[in-house]
C-alpha cells in the first residue's frame, strides 16, 4: 500500500507537492546572548541598541517597552538582523508557552533567549508560524521543569524532524500569517488603549479621596456629591442558592462566581448550567433589573456583576452575594462604582481574614461611595456602558480573529 503524501489540509492553489521532511537545525542557523555586568554603569549609560530580554516577549510579539543598552554593553553580544526568530529558552512562565516573536528591527539578546535565523531555502516568517502551530508539541517534548524557572532543551530542539514545504509555498504561508497578526495586532492595540481609556475615565469621572466632585462632569451640573452607603441605596442583601450546577436545561441558567469574566464582568456562558434545585421553590434566588452581584470569598473576592435582561432566566449561586439597587440610585452607576480603585482599596481592606479572604453582606452593604444626583448617575452609567460595550465589541473582534488563526494553523501546517 502507498503511502500517503504528507500535505496540509488547506493550501493555496496552484502548490501540490508534497511536504518534505527536515531538521530543524538544517533549516537555521542558532545563537544567543548574555547580560552586560550590571556593576558596569557604563553598559547601560544613553543605550541606542536594542536589547531583548525574556520579559521582552510576549506569547507571538515583541513588547514596545524594551531596554536599550550602550554600544560598550553591546560590544560582547551579537547584533542579530530584523526578520530573525527570538524564542525565550529559559522563563518562568515556560510551563504554560514558549514566547517566540520575529525582530522587526536589529536587536541584541541577553542569555534567556535563543535567536533562528533560517538559511535561503527556509522563509522566517513560515517558520515562526511553525513554532505557533507546534508550541504545545515543542514544550512537551523539550521543556525541562526547574525549581524557579523553566528551559527549554534546546540542544535537543534542534533535532526535530519537521514538515516543509518548497521556499514559495513557505513564502505565501508566511505572508498570509503575516497579515493576518498585522490585523490581530491591530485589534488588540485598539482594546489596550480602550480599556486604558476606561480606566482614566473611571478615575475623572469619580471623586478622588476626599473631594466631593469629580474631575470631569457633564454640562448642568454641579451640586457636590454626598456620601453614602452602598446599604442606603440598596432595598435588601441577599446570599445565594446553595445548590450544585447540573446540565443545562435550555432556559435556567445558574450564575456562579468562576461564570463571570474576569474583565468584561459579563456572564460568560462558554459553560451553562442549571441549578440542581426545586426552582419552583427557589423564585427568590431569580435575578432582576437592577440586581447587583458581589463574590464574598476566595481570589475573586469583590468581583462584581449587574444584571442585564437579556442574560435571560438566571439564578445566582452561594458564594455570590445581591444587592437589590433601590429607586434612589442608578443600577450602571452603582456598578460602576465597584470598577474603581476606591472600590478595590476597600475590599483588599475589608477581605483580610486568618483564612482566604472574604467580604460579607454587612460590609458590603457598609462601603461607603459617593454619590450625584440620580441624573447625574444616569448619564455616567450610560456613558461607561458605552465604553464597555464598545471594549467588549472589540474583544470579541480579536478573539474570532485569534480563534481563526488557530484554526487555520491547525490546517495548514503538516
Amino acid at each position: 500500500m502507498t503511502e500517503q503524501a504528507k500535505v496540509p489540509a488547506i493550501r493555496f492553489a496552484g502548490f501540490t507537492d508534497p511536504w518534505e521532511q527536515r531538521k530543524l537545525e538544517n533549516l537555521a542557523s542558532f545563537g544567543g546572548g548574555h547580560t552586560p555586568p550590571m556593576a558596569d554603569a557604563g553598559n547601560y549609560v544613553d543605550g541606542k541598541i536594542l536589547w531583548i530580554t525574556s520579559q521582552d516577549v510576549k506569547q507571538h510579539y515583541i513588547e514596545n517597552t524594551t531596554t536599550m543598552i550602550s554600544e560598550k554593553g553591546a560590544a560582547t553580544l551579537t547584533l542579530y538582523p530584523s526578520d530573525s526568530i527570538v524564542i525565550v529558552a529559559r522563563s518562568g512562565i515556560l510551563r504554560h508557552t514558549i514566547p517566540v516573536a520575529k525582530l522587526r528591527k536589529p536587536a541584541t539578546v541577553n542569555q534567556d533567549i535563543k535567536v533562528i535565523q533560517t538559511v535561503d531555502s527556509c522563509d522566517s516568517s513560515w517558520l515562526l508560524q511553525y513554532f505557533i502551530a507546534s508550541n504545545k508539541t515543542l514544550l512537551r517534548e523539550y521543556g525541562k521543569t526547574g525549581t524557579t524557572v523553566e528551559s527549554i532543551d534546546f540542544a535537543k530542539m534542534k533535532s526535530t524532524a519537521l514538515m516543509v514545504p518548497y521556499i514559495e509555498e513557505q513564502q505565501a504561508i508566511g505572508s498570509f500569517f503575516s497579515r493576518l497578526d498585522d490585523l490581530i495586532t491591530l485589534h488588540q492595540r485598539k482594546y489596550d488603549k480602550l480599556v486604558i481609556f476606561k480606566k482614566s475615565m473611571l478615575e475623572k469621572m469619580f471623586p478622588k479621596d476626599g473631594e466631593s466632585v469629580p474631575e470631569i462632569r457633564f454640562a448642568g451640573f454641579t451640586d457636590p456629591w454626598e456620601q453614602r452607603k452602598l446599604g442606603d441605596v440598596a432595598s435588601s442583601f441577599d446570599y445565594g442558592l446553595n445548590a450544585a450546577a447540573t446540565e443545562y436545561d435550555g432556559q435556567n441558567k445558574y450564575l456562579r462566581i468562576t461564570d463571570i469574566d474576569d474583565e468584561t464582568h459579563e456572564f460568560s456562558k462558554s459553560d451553562l448550567t442549571t441549578p440542581l434545585a426545586d426552582l419552583a421553590m427557589s423564585a427568590d434566588y431569580l435575578l432582576k433589573e437592577g440586581d447587583l452581584l458581589f463574590a464574598r470569598t476566595g481570589a475573586s473576592v469583590g468581583k462584581t456583576y449587574l444584571y442585564r435582561q437579556f442574560d435571560g432566566m438566571v439564578y445566582f449561586a452561594g458564594f455570590l452575594i445581591r444587592a437589590r439597587i433601590g429607586e434612589g440610585a442608578d443600577p450602571e452607576f452603582a456598578y460602576q462604582a465597584t470598577l474603581t480603585d476606591a472600590y478595590k482599596k476597600y475590599v483588599a481592606i475589608t477581605s483580610q481574614r486568618s483564612g482566604q479572604p472574604g467580604v460579607n453582606a454587612q460590609e458590603y452593604a457598609d462601603y461607603q461611595l459617593m454619590l450625584p444626583s440620580k441624573t447625574e448617575q444616569q448619564q455616567i452609567g450610560m456613558t461607561l456602558r458605552s465604553l464597555d460595550d464598545l471594549i467588549t465589541l472589540h474583544q470579541r473582534k480579536l478573539e474570532l480573529l485569534q480563534n481563526i488563526k488557530k484554526s487555520l494553523l491547525d490546517k495548514m501546517f503538516v
